[in-house]
């Protein structure tokens, strides 16, 4: 494929412009013209396919050079398949068995094929109709604290994990979708803009008026942007996993870029927010709801829970880069120093996620990007109820993250969520 220019795949070509390559021809089987593709793609920027014949199925994943979610007057470059194919093999590396198996990647052709994750279905529905899933906390948490701790100065040496920097520093234009959409965008009437209107109207005002609320979005954007801390997924929440049981995946890490620990933590741990407020909107009965409400709040107790234990472990068995090496510590018998260095560390990746949390609650209900956990509630002023209580929530976590303790998590079950 990479002798011809960039063309985008349909579910008709897909076989002719794939059959001759090896990995498909043992992954898929048979003759290429028996081969069934599916375009499955939901989400905002890219094409998605299901190929499959008589040996099994693999996905392959292809850039736009748009966002799908505008169309063609958002252009964007097909370079961010590159970023998201260098990501997956660091994540492979760093927390083995927790993203989709790579088998080819054609920077010309801006694709990824990789494993089919079958029977495993996006987080977020689930989290939608009420399903548990055995060990979510554990293997969240596990994965955040070692993609995050090993794409760090704690633990890469410095030539590779600056090579690395700059590799991902050129991801600009999805920095940039971030960096607007999220910090920026939701607290201003942005043309793209949207929200449950006019059920919110006067609490959106509210909240766009409030020059605190902004100064510490704007505080929690430049610490995005100029903190290169770790090799972050850049767009972890519930869409970005699947599930089957207790068997877990992540997947799409094109955001992917250096910045705060604190940011892929906060990002998630928000979602599973957002999906409790969302549960009033799903209920069948007042209070149907009510014990899957207490599952998502210990989830999500349980993400941070899990990380910091995680986190903790490799610090004291594998904390080989130049920062806290361990001359300074226990090389001269001061474990507790080690430790306490530890224990500011930790509470410093918590406040940071707590605003990250606040801020993205605010941008998946005022800004463009919207979750399917609000979204698919059809009765707009119970959605707006559910919103309301999120967003309410987004703000005080912004404004008293340095108080705010993970305790509060819990404490949001103490009262039945709007």
């Amino acid at each position: 494929m990479t002798s011809r220019a960039y063309e985008p795949l349909a579910p008709e070509t897909l076989a002719a412009r794939l059959g001759d390559l090896p990995i498909l021809r043992d992954r898929v089987g048979g003759d290429p013209q028996s081969w069934h593709a599916v375009e499955v793609g939901d989400g905002n920027l890219n094409l998605v396919f299901i190929l499959s014949g008589p040996a099994g199925k693999v996905v392959v994943k292809q850039a736009l050079p748009y966002v799908r979610l505008v169309g063609d007057s958002w252009p964007l470059p097909l370079k961010r398949s590159w970023f998201e194919y260098n990501a997956l093999i660091r994540q492979a590396e760093r927390a083995p068995g927790s993203v989709p198996e790579v088998l080819h990647f054609d920077r010309d052709q801006a694709l990824i094929i990789m494993q089919c994750l079958e029977p495993h279905v996006i987080l977020r529905r689930n989290l939608i109709a009420g399903v548990e899933h055995t060990g979510l906390a554990e293997f969240l948490g596990v994965f955040c604290a070692r993609t995050l701790f090993r794409g760090s100065d704690l633990s890469m040496s410095p030539a590779v994990r600056k090579a690395d920097l700059a590799l991902f520093a050129d991801n600009i234009e999805l920095c940039d979708i971030t960096e607007n959409l999220v910090f920026t965008d939701p607290y201003w009437d942005a043309p793209l803009n949207r929200h449950t209107s006019p059920q919110l109207d006067a609490l959106v005002a509210e909240l766009r008026a409030d020059a605190d609320l902004k100064i510490v979005a704007q505080q929690l954007k430049s610490d995005f942007a100029v903190r290169s801390e770790t090799l972050l997924h850049g767009d972890l929440h519930t869409g970005s996993v699947m599930a089957a049981g207790d068997s877990i995946y992540v997947i799409d890490p094109e955001f992917a870029t250096y910045g705060p620990v604190g940011f892929d933590v906060g990002m998630l741990i928000s979602n599973l927010l957002m999906a409790f407020f969302a549960q009033s909107g799903h209920e069948t009965a007042p209070g149907d709801r009510d014990a899957y409400r207490g599952w998502l709040l210990r989830t999500a107790r349980g993400v941070w829970d899990h990380f910091a234990d995680e986190f903790g472990r490799l610090w004291r068995t594998e904390r080989t880069g130049m920062l806290y090496p361990a001359r300074l510590f226990e090389d001269q018998g001061q474990p507790e120093a080690a430790e306490a260095a530890l224990r500011q560390r930790l509470d410093q990746i918590w406040t940071d996620a707590v605003g990250f949390c606040g801020v993205e609650i605010h941008r998946r209900i005022l800004g463009l990007a919207h979750n399917a956990d609000f979204e698919s509630i059809g009765d707009l002023n119970r959605r707006a109820a559910c919103e309301a209580g999120a967003l309410r929530l987004g703000r005080r976590l912004m404004l008293e993250r340095q108080a705010t303790g993970p305790e509060f998590i819990a404490a949001l079950g103490a009262d039945r969520a709007p």
